[in-house]
């Protein structure tokens, strides 16, 4: 692999192990806040470890990404992300991924687009992916 060359691997053992650690399963995920840089090897890439953890169930998921409103932060997007997360679980209300006009046909997910989405949300998964493989994935419930 290269430095700065995304592949599924990672992003697909960040979020299989997350959900192990939680005890959660992958039905049990309504929500997906991606890393979704919005380039086409990172979301084609994401997309791609999305559907080999959650399968069938990756059809159902809301995906959205909230880059498209702050921008990549670099080392704050996780955090930015992960209390983005927090308060779509606590408010029902999905982030929606802003001005999207058209999926890739290879970026096949249930995307909120340019409207947050009202929904009954108890679990959701925020996505932060770097260079050289540094990749992380944190399981939230609603409390």
């Amino acid at each position: 692999h290269h430095i700065t060359q995304p592949c599924v691997e990672g992003p697909a053992k960040a979020m299989t192990w997350a959900l192990q650690d939680a005890h959660v399963t992958p039905a049990e995920i309504d929500y997906i806040n991606a890393h979704g840089t919005g380039t086409q090897a990172n979301d084609v890439t994401e997309t791609q470890a999305i559907h080999a953890v959650f399968s069938e169930n990756a059809d159902r998921l809301f995906v959205s990404s909230t880059k498209s409103m702050h921008g990549h932060t670099l080392g704050a997007a996780g955090g930015i992300e992960a209390a983005i997360t927090l308060l779509a679980l606590r408010n029902g209300l999905i982030p929606p991924t802003a001005n999207f006009t058209s999926a890739d046909p290879a970026c096949n997910l249930n995307v909120v687009a340019n409207h947050a989405r009202p929904a009954e949300l108890q679990l959701a998964l925020s996505n932060t992916f770097a260079f050289g493989g540094l990749n992380a994935t944190l399981v939230m419930r609603r409390s």
